[in-house]
């Protein structure tokens, strides 16, 4: 079943971030003041809202109950962006993202609820697009144009199982790196060794088949 994501405000980093997530398969609700971007987003997008994102009635007519996250992406407005993740956070939204454009922004975006901070110089849109998408991605990282890596958690399926019984070369063209117990040092693993609940895996796969493991 595909997540069902608003993202909240279509500057740069927000238009790149909806537009990653729709064509991932994500149901994508994005909102904006602006009527002429809300307008270009009308085919890119689940549904498409024209709403005063600093005005706290029209945010809560949004319906931010049946998202399963919610992006805030104005992160030059920090009045905007407390009221929205707030809001979000009072209407039972399980994750509530946040981009901030400073240190102290973050600090009180967290305060008033966001589980997740975004920080603008260090993300891209398809790279937040890739983690938000899939239940198992904690990071992701692009090689190149056509090969990835991503730091995940090993699937419920795969759990005291290890890599010769896995074969996941062959089922999911995925090449396992590196492992880590979490709060420990990364190493290489031992092909006989079981995936546990409580590990990290660092893999390395190709774009086109990111599918397979989201």
């Amino acid at each position: 079943m595909s997540k069902s994501i608003a993202v909240l405000g279509l500057g740069k980093y927000g238009s790149s971030l909806a537009d990653n997530l729709y064509e991932m398969g994500a149901d994508v609700m994005v909102v904006d003041g602006k009527k002429e971007t809300i307008q270009e987003f009308s085919e890119k997008a689940t549904i498409a809202v024209v709403a005063d994102l600093a005005n706290e009635e029209e945010v809560k007519e949004l319906g931010l109950s049946n998202m399963d996250i919610v992006v805030v992406t104005m992160g030059s407005d920090l009045e905007a962006s407390i009221l929205c993740v707030m809001e979000a956070k009072e209407q039972g939204v399980p994750f509530v993202v946040a981009k901030a454009s400073s240190d102290r922004m973050a600090i009180i975006l967290q305060k008033v609820g966001a589980d997740r901070i975004i920080n603008p110089e260090k993300e891209t849109g398809i790279r937040t697009a890739r983690i938000l998408t899939s239940s198992s991605f904690l990071e992701f990282f692009a090689v190149d144009d056509n090969l990835c890596l991503v730091k995940m958690l090993p699937k419920e399926k795969w759990i005291g199982k290890n890599l010769k019984e896995l074969n996941l070369r062959k089922k999911y063209k995925l090449n396992v790196v590196a492992v880590e117990e979490i709060g420990g040092k990364w190493s290489f693993i031992d092909p006989d060794r079981p995936f546990t609940e409580n590990m990290n895996i660092l893999a390395a796969i190709e774009k086109n088949d990111l599918k397979k493991i989201q």
